[in-house]
Parts: C-alpha cells; structure tokens; sequence
C-alpha cells in the first residue's frame, strides 16, 4: 500500500524484501527518489513498492524551529577567530522542493555541523551574506572587507571566509588588494554539499581553521590539495584558480607555490614560500573600487567593436585576455590606442595562464606596446581585472593609476618566471 507523501516527508520504502528510508525528493521519472542517511540517493520504481510515511515535512519542520542548538562554551586559551558566511556550498545543503543545492546555513550551522572547529579557536559567526558565489558583486566585497576590518578591530585572531568555489579566486584577490592585515585571512570553501559522502567541506574547514590560527597574516585561500583527504594546500589569494568543475582538489596555485599545506591528520603546517607574518602589518582598510572595468576575451575573428563598445560605454579600464605571450590580431591595436588615448589603462594578459607576457618578442606585441598597453606579467587575468577596478578606485590620475598596476601590490607578479 503507498500512503500519501509529498517531497520533503521521510519515509520507508519496501520493494522485494529491501527497505530503504530517507528523504523525498523531486522526481522527473516517475521513480520515488529519497536521499538516504548515507547520503546517497536512491529511485525505486514505484509499482509493487510500499511507502510509510515516517514523518511529515511540516512535522520536522516545526521540530527543527523548537530545537534549542546545543551552546558552544568558550574554552580558556584558544584564540579568538570568526567565521563570515557569505554563502556557497560549505554552507549548503539539498533542497528537497527542488533537489538542487541551495545556499542556507549561517556560520552558526557551520560550527554545529562541524564541531572538531571549537578544539581549535572560540568561534564568533556572522552571515554576511547568504548567496551562491556567482551573485557576487563589487560592491558586496566592498561590505565584506569592511566587516572582516571590524572583526579585526574587535580582537579577532584570525578570519575565515565560508565562500562559493567559482568566484572566490575574485573576492580573495579583492580582500587582499583592499584590506592591510596583521592576522589571517583565510577563505574556504567546498566542491560538494555537507549531505553528500563525499563532501569536502569539514576537512577544508578544519585545515582553514589551523591556518587562521597560525602565523601567516596574509589573504589565502585553503582547499583540497588532492582527491584524497590527506592535506589542504594554502593558496596565496592572488595567486589561485579553480581549475576544475566537480574535483575536490580544484584550485591551483597558477605560476607559483602553494605557500604551505595543512596535514589534516595531525594538523601541522609546511610551508614552502616567505609570507607576511602575524602583526606585522597595522590593519589598515583600502576599499574604494571602480566597478566598471571590463575582462575580454580576444578570440580569433572577433571584431575590434567589442574593445569599442566598452570604451563608448565608459568603462575605465579593460584588461584584454589575449594569446600566447599576450597578443591579439592587428586590427584590435588601433582600439587598444584609442583606449589609452583616452586615459583608459589597458592590461593585456595571457589565456595560457601559466607563464608570463611578453609584447617583444613579435611585431604585433611591439605594436601593443606602442599602443599603451600594459604587459600584465604573469598576472592571472582575473587578478589583473580586480587590480585594475581597485587602483582605479583608488587612483583617479591615469598616469599615476599605470605605474601602480605596473607594480607587485600582493605578490600578483612574480619578478621573474619559475620555469
């Protein structure tokens, strides 16, 4: 006999002498579809199954909002660190109306589920924002480097940011050029939601933690270092992409090092390059950005009237993504001198990522440089377009705006390449 049901109830389901239980959800085939306790999901063909309804929705629901969180107690000699949420998949979970995974843990939740946290620091939470990284904005960097400066100018030790994975490498790049800090700032984030088996969101928490509590006071970045669960590596913020869709161990650090690695077994700390140390910068905050800059993508074919929308639309700075050693087709130059002719800075950077630009060595990087591009080094290009919205914002002479994003700021350009 199949009782009523509806998604979001928990339930038995008997076929064949099996019985599975979990938690219903959406279904496009007909199938009954529950998210097991393992984690894992389940479809059952429904004819010649029985379906128990354990417990309704609303009556889970109206548990949860009677539930009182267990109290974390603050322990007599740990540090002082908070955690920001902004949203993104280390604070996520299934959506049974839909089956997606949606953004709705606070930083409270974070510390309930992963409470290995309290043996490291006393833990403060606050919910920046509550959103799926792709709906970052300029202005939201702005608001979160503010609240990481109060919570440094309130005592805190260290700061972790729970962030979404796909436009982290662009809010970490942002917090290092705006913010001057004498303690870490350490962003984490995870691949896969806390209900599946194979989510990484507790180690990368808990490898963060550590470095939140260490001694490198610099903005970083700490996620898998492999698919296994054996260390977190410790990406410099402007040096960082996620270089993968689905892996655990997505980020990289691109034309560098890692500056170290967690040992998630015994928590211990390696690193491998020099890095900021604990107060030894004042905190300091910088977060005057111009928003309207623009990365481009040089294709081959693509018309110059692309670099010429963005500059009759009033952009105020483009950083153009182009090939190999930082190139783009001859007809693309004269826009590229209208820009500059028209105090627009320019940066030119690479798609190969790895390694460095270098207009001298064809005709038509020559003819770039003469144009009044900037050669971007061996700057990632998304590093070069947030450098470029913060000096801009910082900086309304052109001239003076050139020589700073000509400059290593936060370790952005390497002074030579390593291969």
């Amino acid at each position: 006999m199949i009782m009523d049901y509806e998604e979001g109830d928990k339930v038995k389901v008997e076929k064949s002498g099996v019985e599975y239980e979990g938690i219903v959800m959406p279904s496009t085939t007909g199938h009954i579809i529950i998210k097991m306790v393992s984690g894992y999901n389940a479809g059952i063909e429904p004819e010649g199954a029985t379906v128990t309804v354990v417990q309704k929705k609303s009556d889970m629901e109206a548990s949860a909002k009677k539930a009182v969180k267990a109290e974390v107690k603050p322990k007599k000699g740990l540090p002082k660190v908070s955690i920001l949420s902004t949203g993104g998949t280390i604070a996520s979970k299934i959506d049974y109306r839909t089956g997606a995974v949606t953004s709705q843990f606070s930083a409270d939740d974070i510390l309930q589920a992963i409470p290995e946290l309290t043996e490291i620091a006393n833990f403060s939470g606050k919910a920046i924002y509550n959103i799926l990284s792709e709906n970052m904005k300029a202005d939201y960097w702005q608001e979160l480097a503010r609240a990481v400066v109060e919570e440094i100018k309130n005592g805190a030790d260290g700061i972790i940011i729970a962030h979404g994975t796909d436009t982290m490498m662009y809010t970490a790049s942002a917090l290092s050029f705006m913010v001057d800090t004498p303690v870490p700032i350490v962003f984490v984030g995870s691949q896969r939601s806390a209900d599946r088996p194979s989510s990484d969101n507790a180690m990368n928490a808990i490898c963060a933690a550590k470095v939140a509590v260490s001694d490198i006071a610099e903005v970083t970045v700490v996620m898998h270092s492999e698919s296994s669960d054996d260390k977190c590596s410790i990406h410099r913020a402007t040096k960082v992409r996620k270089m993968h869709t689905s892996r655990r161990d997505a980020f990289r650090s691109i034309n560098s090092e890692p500056i170290g690695y967690v040992d998630y077994s015994t928590g211990e700390i390696t690193t491998c390059l020099s890095y900021v140390k604990r107060n030894e910068r004042e905190v300091a905050l910088m977060d005057s950005i111009e928003p309207k800059c623009a990365l481009v993508k040089f294709t081959p074919g693509s018309s110059p009237d692309i670099l010429g929308y963005f500059i009759d639309a009033g952009y105020k700075g483009i950083v153009v993504e182009g090939t190999g050693l930082g190139h783009v087709s001859t007809d693309w130059i004269p826009q590229i001198e209208r820009a500059t002719s028209q105090r627009i800075p320019v940066i030119v950077t690479s798609q190969c990522l790895n390694g460095r630009i270098c207009d001298r060595v064809y005709d038509t990087g020559r003819d770039i440089l003469k144009a009044g591009a900037i050669e971007g080094e061996d700057m990632l290009p998304e590093v070069a377009l947030v450098k470029m919205m913060w000096t801009l914002g910082q900086i309304q002479n052109y001239d003076d705006a050139v020589d700073i994003l000509k400059q290593d700021i936060r370790c952005e350009i390497n002074e030579r390449s390593l291969e």
